[in-house]
């Protein structure tokens, strides 16, 4: 399943060569994550289960510069889970063309909120987030 979200690059979004600074794309990929958890009600699930959902490492490719007044269209998706941990793959595309400004790829463990220890991938949880998985 994938999931869309838009985003409106403002003009305190730009560096001084007025693109978007790279640090900003870190947080339209997370504002579409947490987009993504919200229309699929995984923040519930994970909360009344004592999971929380950590970011471990990101990779982020950048390709083309997006400027004020652009839309952002950011599609996420899971990729792959593993026993430990899982990969959600994002990718930014400046609404209205084929240009991808970025994409990137996100590892996540889940952690038990009382012990701040990761938690295997498996039973319950495992079935939560195969719901998600695609191509």
């Amino acid at each position: 399943m994938q999931h869309k979200t838009l985003i409106k690059v403002r003009g305190y979004h730009l560096d001084i060569y007025q693109h978007v600074n790279n640090a900003r794309y870190l947080e339209f990929l997370e504002e579409a994550r947490w987009g993504y958890l919200e229309d699929s009600g995984d923040i519930e699930w994970f909360a009344k289960h004592g999971l929380a959902w950590v970011i471990v490492n990101i990779n982020i490719n950048y390709r083309v510069a997006a400027t004020m007044g652009q839309t952002l269209e950011v599609f996420t998706r899971f990729s792959k889970i593993g026993s430990k941990s899982a990969v959600v793959s994002q990718e930014v595309r400046i609404a209205g063309t084929e240009a991808v400004a970025a994409d990137a790829q996100v590892t996540f463990v889940c952690l038990d909120q009382k012990t701040g220890k990761a938690v295997p991938i498996e039973g319950e949880l495992r079935e939560r987030l195969s719901q998600h998985l695609s191509e």
